[in-house]
């Protein structure tokens, strides 16, 4: 272009020469030659340095060309130059509208043809509106489900509860003379100081593929590892806890050995040592994290069907479970988040079950109405008893009056079983019109479908302490009442809803739940009765399509039909745990079946059971680094952690 504006210039000034032979030679050389060769000189330089300059600039240089020929001397030089810079800051301005124009060219050419549509149809929706909206649905759901590192240190929470000073002085007291130069830096678990260096552990991650959006990561087993895995399986199937504590004597970050020996020392209540050994799993978990993996993003997944993926999801389950006992619902709301986010469509371990307790105990009211609103049709969250009383009682801390007694009315009709078991829990007398009510009377247990009374069962016993305050007891008295008023009115829902409660809580358990409520240690109502294998606390219910690595050692096992909590506990932990194994070789079966029938003996057997754990643990001990000095306190500082618990 600047070549043509140059061969422009040459031919005015050829064409302006042969107009003007008249005139005098001094006058065409002095005022008329100087100020165009100057001119000329400028932009010939110039031209290079600018973008290319549309037809329109080309008249502007024509036009300038003309006045610099009517001026004379050195005005005719400043004028030059004025005009020069006037012209590149009006160029440049010109240059961005004419490419704005022309990028923009098609896009309101589709945008006029379709409001022109709009209006021949009578609809006068905006295309921009309706993508403004997708778009601000789609942010919504990725900022309810966002995870933040700061809410996934427990510290922090602690020391908002109980002060900085504290919480610091605690913690030097426990790690004096530990040294985190070998610490990583992690987010979802604190590496203490008295805990050994990971070296080669064995333990990596892989990036599969991205598909729609989202990563797609599996954990990964070395050859090693692998070794150590199966030696682990065959210690499970000996029946002996001292094998797996020999293998994690060797091999101390073994992620499954670490969750199954939590479990024995939570059976011999050190709870302490229990939420340790998770918090030291988890640390394994996540210090063998693909450099792509963030759990900030919310777009990362694992899946739940590959064997080796299920540690992170059991170890961050039982971690947000010891948090939740420390007062830490706020940390354990943030791992709730974040196991959904691992696989929002299956949620393996049905985490909404309780995701709604933590919120409310951590006072998230808004947060917990905005996800019930953003998800409910994704997830069906209000069909389920505990997001249905939760949701009301969000809405009543946040002074919605009105609303909240609709949502309690509602649930009271559609899940009229809560009632008696939470005013049972909450030790709460009843009046004589409910008690004597044929609508919470005959909501016993026997008429409660029966995939129902699990979650029931689940809600109450988790979420009774939140209605013992003072102010939701006189509030769910009224709508109780106004509830049995709407029932002798016969109003047309309540019939509705007994027929929805019947259609949508029968058939077979899901295996989500069960795996909930068999790490809730909630067993009731879990479906012993449709597996022959043995229900495995660090692999609960694998999937049906589940793609297994490992296969688990055919070896004799028992299936007990029993109810007692305690029993089926032992059997998940201990496969080979059998109540009706004879204590002496030479008893006789007779005398073993009136043992059974006494409780004391069975107690006393139990007792002695827990009394060889509590020895075991203590050879449960990590190995000290050399410049901690704090051995002759491992005792001390384990009753410390019990009492911080």
């Amino acid at each position: 272009m600047s070549s043509r504006v140059l061969r422009k210039l040459q031919s005015d000034k050829d064409k302006e020469l042969g107009e003007n032979d008249n005139i005098s030679d001094l006058e065409l050389e002095t005022p008329i030659g100087g100020a165009r060769k100057k001119q000329f000189n400028v932009n010939r330089y110039d031209l290079l340095n600018q973008q290319s300059h549309s037809e329109s600039e080309v008249k502007e240089d024509d036009n300038e060309t003309e006045a610099a020929k009517s001026c004379e001397g050195e005005n005719v030089h400043e004028s030059v130059k004025k005009k020069r810079k006037k012209r590149k800051k009006k160029s440049g301005k010109q240059a961005n509208t004419h490419r704005s124009s022309e990028d923009n060219a098609d896009v309101d050419e589709v945008e006029r043809s379709l409001r022109e549509v709009n209006r021949l149809l009578g609809k006068h929706t905006d295309v921009s509106v309706v993508n403004q909206r997708t778009h601000e649905k789609t942010s919504q759901r990725k900022t309810l489900l966002s995870v933040q590192h700061k809410h996934l240190n427990p510290n922090n929470e602690l020391r908002r509860i109980f002060g900085s000073k504290i919480i610091q002085a605690e913690h030097k007291r426990k790690y004096r003379g530990g040294s985190r130069a070998h610490m990583k830096t992690t987010f979802m678990a604190t590496c203490h100081p008295n805990w050994p260096h990971i070296s080669k552990s064995g333990l990596s991650m892989s990036l599969l593929e991205f598909k729609d959006g989202c990563q797609y990561f599996t954990y990964e087993h070395s050859q090693s590892y692998r070794q150590v895995e199966n030696k682990f399986l065959q210690a499970v199937e000996s029946f002996h806890p001292d094998n797996i504590v020999s293998i994690i004597n060797e091999h101390p970050y073994h992620v499954n050995s670490l969750i199954q020996m939590s479990d024995l020392c939570k059976l011999s209540e050190d709870l302490a040592m229990a939420s340790e050994l998770i918090e030291r799993a988890l640390y394994h978990l996540e210090f063998a994290f693909h450099p792509l993996f963030n759990v900030t993003q919310g777009n990362c997944r694992l899946d739940y069907r590959r064997q080796e993926n299920r540690a992170l999801y059991v170890t961050i389950f039982k971690h947000l479970t010891f948090l939740g006992g420390r007062a830490c619902c706020r940390t354990s709301l943030e791992f709730c988040k974040l196991l959904l986010s691992l696989d929002p469509v299956g949620d393996p371990l049905g985490i909404k079950l309780s995701i709604d307790f933590y919120a409310l105990r951590a006072k998230e009211f808004q947060w917990l109405c905005d996800f019930v609103e953003a998800l409910d049709n994704t997830y069906n969250l209000m069909q389920l008893p505990n997001f249905s009383f939760s949701l009301a009682v969000a809405l009543f801390y946040l002074g919605e009056s009105n609303k909240a007694d609709d949502v309690l009315q509602n649930a009271l009709l559609m899940f009229p079983f809560v009632l008696p078991l939470l005013l049972e829990k909450c030790s709460i007398q009843i009046d004589n019109r409910v008690s004597n009510h044929p609508f919470f009377v005959d909501a016993d247990e026997k008429r409660c479908p029966s995939a129902l009374l699990p979650l029931i069962s689940l809600y109450v016993n988790r979420n009774y302490h939140i209605w013992r305050d003072a102010d939701l007891l006189p509030w769910l008295e009224k709508n109780v009442h106004e509830v049995l008023d709407r029932v002798d009115k016969k109003e047309q829902i309540v019939e509705d809803y007994k027929q929805k409660r019947t259609k949508r809580f029968i058939g077979a358990l899901p295996l989500s739940i069960a795996r909930h409520i068999l790490l809730s240690d909630d067993v009731k109502g879990v479906p012993l009765q449709e597996t022959l294998d043995p229900i495995m606390s660090f692999d609960p219910f694998p999937p049906k399509d589940s793609i297994n690595l490992y296969t688990r050692p055919q070896r004799p096992t028992v299936v007990s039909n029993s109810s007692n909590p305690l029993l089926m506990f032992l059997g998940s932990i201990m496969p080979d745990f059998n109540p009706r194994e004879r204590l002496r070789d030479d008893r006789d079966p007779a005398d073993e079946a009136q043992a059974l029938d006494r409780p004391d003996d069975f107690r006393g057997r139990i007792a002695s059971l827990v009394d060889s754990i509590n020895n075991l643990l203590t050879s449960v001990r990590p190995e000290q680094q050399p410049q901690n000095d704090a051995d002759d306190d491992a005792d001390e500082d384990s009753a410390d952690d019990a009492d911080l618990t």
